[in-house]
């Protein structure tokens, strides 16, 4: 027997749990979007993807389709780092300057929330459907700002009202009690959460009407619906969140002007576009129903198999013998 061919044989079939190993236990990217004052993307959600009915959320779905509406929570950059104003151009704010999310970026009648007079302490709500370290910086829209025209860096006010450090979850939200900033009517707010422990990024729009408080407001000035009353957030319920944290994270687009990493390169070479390759939603949910539930079961049942495949070819290399 050639011993040689034996070795790299053996070496070969020992790598293989180490391997299937290190893939079970690749960390999962964040997901998340603000939920009150309620994003844009997250308000389309709410009315179901599939029966979307106020005039912007059709108008998303007619151009980006249903799948953004299900991945509400992945409006994001992979490998942002900070440097948002670099790699976001003016008008593709809200979409991250992404295709998939483009339609975000469309003025009109978005929901409109209503916010107490400025200067009111207010609790903002970050539905984090993984959480992870980093920080959530809230900007405002300039006074004078044309809720017409698409969002640039330009519109909002240069520095951030709040910025949350840090943030620990409770029950899947971040919670951040803070004074609103002194502005009066529609406005928008922009929030970013930066992790620290990656260069990935999110990013939310979401319209408001500072001066509503408990009171109905006017309808905002571009045809913004206005909800009528104290501020609406936006609810996930348990079931929906442990199919986001087990499910297949689609690959984050880099924008157009931007090369990406070599790794990225590799990993679309050897994969569909994400995009494209998700399967409806339908489908999605069965897919994660269907994996193990707990990321040491999931070690296990590939380790077993690792084993399997290395007994079968010991028994293959004996009797070539």
């Amino acid at each position: 027997m050639n011993i040689g061919r034996f070795l790299r044989s053996a070496a070969a079939l020992t790598a293989a749990p180490v391997a299937l190993a290190g893939l079970a236990v690749a960390p999962a990217s964040a997901h998340g979007t603000l939920g009150n004052p309620i994003s844009r993307v997250a308000a389309c959600y709410q009315e179901g993807p599939e029966q979307v009915s106020s005039e912007m959320c059709v108008r998303l779905v007619q151009e980006n389709g249903t799948q953004p509406l299900y991945d509400w929570h992945e409006v994001n950059l992979a490998n942002a780092d900070g440097r948002h104003r670099e790699i976001i151009p003016d008008g593709q704010l809200c979409s991250a300057g992404r295709d998939k999310y483009s339609a975000l970026d469309n003025p009109g009648a978005w929901q409109n929330t209503a916010l107490p007079a400025g200067g009111s302490e207010f609790t903002f709500e970050y539905t984090a459907a993984v959480p992870h370290k980093g920080y959530i910086e809230y900007y405002v829209t300039r006074d004078g700002w044309d809720p017409n025209t698409p969002l640039s860096w330009d519109d909002l006010e240069p520095e951030p009202f709040a910025v949350h450090d840090q943030p620990v979850a409770q029950n899947g939200v971040y919670s951040y009690t803070t004074a609103l900033p002194q502005k009066s009517g529609q406005h928008l707010i922009y929030t970013i959460w930066q992790r620290t422990d990656s260069p990935e990024a999110f990013y939310t729009c979401s319209d408001v009407t500072f001066g509503g408080g408990a009171a109905t407001t006017a309808p905002a000035s571009n045809g913004g619906t206005d909800t009528g009353g104290a501020a609406e957030g936006f609810e996930v319920s348990e079931e929906e969140l442990a199919a986001i944290d087990h499910g297949d994270h689609a690959a984050e687009e880099a924008p157009a002007e931007e090369e990406a990493p070599a790794e990225e390169v590799a990993a679309e070479e050897s994969a569909p576009a994400a995009d494209e390759a998700k399967a409806p939603h339908e489908a999605h949910d069965a897919a994660a129903q269907a994996e193990l539930p707990k990321t040491g079961s999931a070690i296990t049942g590939l380790f077993a198999a690792a084993l399997a495949l290395m007994a079968a070819g010991a028994g293959a290399l004996w009797l070539a013998r």
